[in-house]
């Protein structure tokens, strides 16, 4: 898989310019114009490589040493500076720096500072293009320190089990930050670790760009024929520090010289002589040209200026534009009723029905059916391509829906309970959460998340997890109460657009019956449902907290208290003119929840109406959540611990304020 010769001075060309560009940013660096670097100098022959060896059209997935594969790429140049520079016209507007961005129309997605959180994404990526049948594959670049990370194992994994055309280079320049890698893992080298999946784990000398190249094709061939993916181990070096502040002076001085013996860049060029396709004097014309233009980029960067927003600016990029708007409900008298759990099931299969982007992942989803049996059936009818098992990991299936999403799908991801989605909790909050805002892109994933006590489950198995999510902006967060809501919210969650945590009770899968639509139809997200008019004080609340609401209402009623009922249904964005109407309406409000007091999404209501309906007040409000102790086992103490017991002797000590 040799190079033609006339491929070998572009191929110069190309690996010559990333090492100019950083001797300039090193310099900016020194001047005071750049606040941070992180310098690849010593490895663009694994950039230039890899990327030089792929179709346009093939996923990247860089790091930050790898400026290579966004010049390679041939991404817009100019822009990007203004991006390293953090100008006006950069990828980011200004809110990340140096390569946390993608370009989808480039095949490019860049990093977040998480390192390993973007290897299980490829999986994602590489998993739409099989679907659709096309012969794309997926690059993604880590560090040998990256690789103890859990999301390198499970995305190794997972790429494994379905045979997904990843591949998955480590770049192993022998130092994450400070430490060496004798201290980072045991094996003798990491690529001994792909057999161990059931991959082939190759080692290559990653400071001969036609070295890198030829493994590299290599195994983008293998991945085309659907012979799965490839742990690619580059043996190299990082010449400087971590990043330019913490220097090198850990670093052995013979190490070093060893190593600059390996230059990439001239060992290259003394190629490219000896075989007579370029003399010194043509590599110094080359590099002054390069340098020339490079200036030029600069100084444009530099006249630029710096980003200019406004609060309602930023705001209004935090979440992408819904995907579609959906028609309400139609209510008939014949609509047929429904549990909970059936209804999660039919919205489901109506997504299903009706997208044919529409993917469900989870773990034992397929045949089984979930733990729940939400998925029941599901596999039988839309097959396992769209219905899939996922290996029991969080993380990975997390990261593996964004790839989906980036690439056009909708995924919709199952937590086996919502107690186990801190492990994926990275994932969710920094890679989901933020790519709309950082970069542009759309995040269309549907996380449903069983939540709740009540059954005896115990810590791991009970919480509530709103209050960790509700906190994180670019997420979007539902919790309906009723059969008809649990449908049309998750139908809307598949429209969104953007990352949607569906929060659904345990308690309420076989307990809670009603009235559902047939066919498509959507619960806006961000709207609450007035679910009992009163007159005397006004209960706010979601989820299962509506049930009993409305239990304690109607005591309250036969006593001649008229208490209003607010279900949010939405979280995260609640509905801040429908709660403040209603309490303007009642002079009092509650706030209840089953999730611990201390910290609760609760006392963010409870915050914003004595704030903003405080003129209406006749009493303070009123928080009413769980202990502030884990969920118990015994169901005794689950009864303690539980605020349902304590809602009527608090509704009645607010009426009476």
């Amino acid at each position: 898989m040799s190079l033609p010769p006339d491929e070998l001075l572009p191929l110069h060309r190309s690996l010559l310019l990333p090492r100019l560009i950083e001797e300039k940013m090193l310099l900016l660096l020194r001047q005071g114009k750049l606040t941070k670097w992180f310098s690849g100098i010593g490895q663009e022959a694994i950039a230039v490589g890899v990327t030089s060896a792929l179709e346009p059209d093939d996923w990247i997935l860089p790091m930050h040493r790898n400026l290579g594969v966004f010049t390679t790429r041939g991404l817009d140049v100019p822009r990007l500076f203004r991006q390293l520079l953090g100008r006006d016209g950069g990828f980011t507007k200004g809110r990340d720096r140096t390569f946390h961005f993608g370009h989808l129309e480039s095949r490019v997605v860049g990093m977040i500072s998480h390192l390993g959180a973007m290897l299980p994404v490829a999986d994602g990526l590489a998993l739409a293009a099989r679907l659709r049948g096309e012969k794309r594959v997926a690059v993604a670049f880590t560090g040998d320190g990256a690789t103890s990370e859990g999301d390198f194992h499970e995305a190794v994994n997972l790429a494994a089990v379905w045979k997904l055309p990843v591949l998955f280079v480590v770049e192993n320049n022998q130092y994450g930050l400070s430490t060496p890698v004798a201290e980072q893992y045991a094996c003798r080298d990491l690529a001994d670790r792909g057999p161990g999946y059931g991959i082939p784990g190759w080692i290559v000398d990653g400071n001969d760009v036609l070295a890198v190249h030829t493994a590299v094709a290599s195994a983008v061939e293998r991945a085309r024929r659907g012979d799965g993916p490839t742990l690619l181990e580059f043996k190299t070096f990082r010449m400087r520090g971590h990043e330019e502040a913490s220097g090198t002076a850990y670093v052995p001085k013979d190490l070093v010289a060893e190593w600059a013996k390996k230059d990439p860049v001239a060992r290259f060029e003394a190629h490219l002589e000896k075989r007579g396709l370029l003399t010194p004097d043509a590599a110094a014309e080359v590099r002054g040209e390069l340098r020339r233009q490079i200036d030029a980029w600069v100084d444009d960067a530099l006249a630029a200026p710096e980003p200019d927003s406004s609060a309602e600016s930023e705001l209004a990029d935090v979440y992408a534009p819904a995907l579609a708007v959906l028609p309400g409900p139609e209510r008939t008298p014949d609509a047929p009723e429904l549990r909970y759990l059936d209804a999660i099931r039919d919205g489901l299969r109506e997504a299903l029905r009706t997208d044919p982007g529409v993917l469900l992942l989870g773990q034992d989803i397929a045949e089984y059916g979930g733990v729940f049996k939400a998925t029941e059936g599901l596999a039988a009818e839309f097959g396992k391509e769209r219905v899939r098992n996922t290996p029991l990991i969080e993380s990975g299936a997390v990261g593996a829906a964004l790839g989906l999403a980036l690439d056009g799908f909708r995924p919709m991801l199952e937590m086996q309970f919502g107690d186990f989605i801190t492990c994926g909790f990275n994932q969710v909050v920094n890679n989901l959460a933020k790519t709309h805002y950082r970069w542009g892109a759309g995040v269309p994933v549907v996380l449903r998340v069983p939540v709740g006590g009540g059954g005896g489950a115990g810590p791991f198995h009970s919480q509530n997890v709103e209050a960790w999510f509700g906190h994180v902006a670019g997420l979007k967060v539902v919790a309906p109460a009723t059969p008809a809501d649990a449908k049309g919210l998750l139908l809307s969650a598949f429209a969104d657009g953007n990352p949607v945590l569906y929060l659904e009770h345990k308690l309420l899968y076989r307990s809670a019956r009603g009235p559902v639509p047939e066919g498509r139809y959507g619960v806006p997200i961000g709207q609450a449902r007035l679910a009992r008019a009163g007159s005397d004080a006004t209960l706010v609340t979601y989820g299962v907290g509506v049930s009993w609401a409305l239990e304690a209402a109607a005591v309250l009623a036969a006593e001649g208290h008229e208490i209003e009922v607010l279900d949010l249904r939405t979280l995260q964005p609640w509905d801040r003119d429908a709660v403040m109407a209603s309490v303007r309406r009642t002079g009092r409000a509650l706030v209840l929840h089953e999730a611990p007091l201390t910290g609760g999404f609760g006392a963010e209501l409870a915050a914003s109406i004595g704030r903003e309906a405080f003129q209406w007040l006749d009493a303070p409000v009123e928080r009413l959540g769980g202990l502030d102790t884990p969920v118990p086992f015994s169901k005794a103490l689950e009864e303690i611990f539980m605020p349902r017991a304590r809602l009527l002797p608090a509704l009645r000590a607010l009426l009476a304020f």
